[in-house]
Formats: structure tokens, C-alpha cells, sequence
């Protein structure tokens, strides 16, 4: 039988945040994730399913800062989302073309920026065809801002 299926998936970026200050800094800041949603996963699509979020960075003083993820539940090549025993490889992007994957500095990509109210776009691929049962995948990426 040929068909279609449509997963439901979503990923929470920063459900953990750690915000880093150097000792010569005063300033003080505030981390809000909202995080990349991408709706239905159709394993069948020839097309990948991307999404988008957003990280905001608020400080009482403009000050130049840094913004580093973690892998999550898989590693900086392909984060995996989990559903039970299954999961479903993505990644995120700091790029909307989604060529530079963020990471930790060393093993990927950081952004820098420099403000006191900085939004900074997460871009959020799923790649095509990936075999997997229906279910919810979710994944939770730490968000570390270094200032």
C-alpha cells in the first residue's frame, strides 16, 4: 500500500539556558529561546521540511556577545529529535541557506553579535524520505550565551 504519513514534530531550542559573564562585565542579560517548530514530517516528500525559530538577547548595556548550541539528543553532524525508540535526524542553522551549522565554536559554528536587544534567527532543516513511524519527535538544545 502506498500512502502518505504525516509526523508531527517540533524541537525545543533552550529549554536549558546558560548565560556566561566574563568578570570585567557588568552587564546583565537575558536569554529568550522560542523555539523551531516544523509542523508535519512527510517521510515520502522528495522535498526536506524546514522550519524557523528565533533567539532574543536582551542586556541592560550593549555589549558584544556570543551565542553557542549544544548537539542535543544526536551530535553537530545530525541532531536527532526522539519519539520513544525512533528518531528523526535535522540540524540547525545559523544561515537561512542553511549551510553553516550552529554550534559550539569548536565543533561548529557560534554567531556573535554585538546590543542590548539582538534577534537572532535559528533555521531548522529536516531532511527528506528518513523511514520513520508517526509519532512526536522533540529534542532539547542548551543555549549558551558567552558575553
Amino acid at each position: 500500500m502506498i500512502g502518505s504519513r504525516q509526523i508531527a514534530t517540533g524541537l525545543g531550542v533552550g529549554l536549558s539556558i546558560a548565560a556566561i559573564a566574563s568578570p570585567a562585565s557588568a552587564a546583565i542579560c537575558d536569554v529568550n529561546p522560542q523555539g523551531v517548530s516544523f509542523g508535519n514530517y512527510d517521510p515520502l516528500s522528495a522535498t526536506a521540511l524546514d522550519g524557523v525559530g528565533n533567539i532574543n538577547v536582551t542586556c541592560n548595556e550593549v555589549v558584544p556577545f556570543s551565542v553557542s548550541f549544544d548537539q542535543g539528543q544526536g551530535s553537530y553532524a545530525e541532531r536527532r529529535m526522539i519519539a520513544g525508540a525512533d528518531w528523526l535526524g535535522y540540524n540547525l542553522y545559523i544561515n537561512a541557506s542553511r549551510a553553516m551549522v550552529w554550534g559550539d565554536g569548536v565543533t561548529g559554528s557560534t554567531v556573535s553579535a554585538t546590543g542590548d536587544n539582538v534577534d537572532l534567527p535559528v533555521y531548522g532543516r529536516i531532511p527528506a524520505q528518513q523511514n520513520i513511524s508517526a509519532g512526536v519527535y522533540l529534542d532539547s538544545i542548551t543555549v549558551t550565551v558567552t558575553y
